[in-house]
């Protein structure tokens, strides 16, 4: 089986007890909501990752104020036309951001179709990517070790 690898970096961005989320669709099934963020390019580093993701998926400029954790996933992708199942690994770098400039709208032509503030306390009412439960665990435990136990 071959093997596939893919680091990203995150964003939690609360204010005015509002979480950033972006929504993404899923063929053939309903949108979820995912967290601000995404795959690092080759030589990136995740701290640019994340402020360039935040950008062209919400529209805004955003400082990064902290590193709340890091996530890590493992499981077999099924396989895609010509292309073979995968282990695949994914690790997923979570920061803490503060809007600093721009104005909130949808990305065009990306992985998101629209940008969105979410009341915290709705949040687990949203059809969402497990993603969302972690970061925002990391967000309020704020683990000394950098990592969120399995959300329950």
């Amino acid at each position: 089986m071959r093997k596939t690898l893919r680091v990203a970096a995150y964003a939690v961005v609360v204010r005015d007890g509002q979480l950033l989320l972006a929504r993404s669709p899923v063929p053939g099934g309903p949108s979820e909501w995912v967290m601000p963020g995404g795959g690092m390019e080759h030589g990136e580093d995740p701290y640019d990752t994340v402020r360039r993701e935040v950008e062209e998926e919400t529209g805004y400029l955003i400082e990064v104020t902290g590193l709340l954790g890091v996530g890590s996933f493992r499981g077999t992708l099924p396989g895609r036309g010509l292309r073979r199942p995968a282990d695949h690994h994914s690790v997923q770098l979570v920061y803490e951001g503060r809007i600093t400039g721009g104005d909130l709208r949808n990305e065009i032509g990306g992985s998101t179709e629209l940008a969105a503030w979410q009341p915290l306390d709705a949040v687990s009412g949203l059809v969402r990517v497990p993603m969302v439960d972690i970061a925002l665990r990391l967000w309020r435990e704020r683990p000394a070790a950098g990592r969120a136990t399995a959300v329950e």
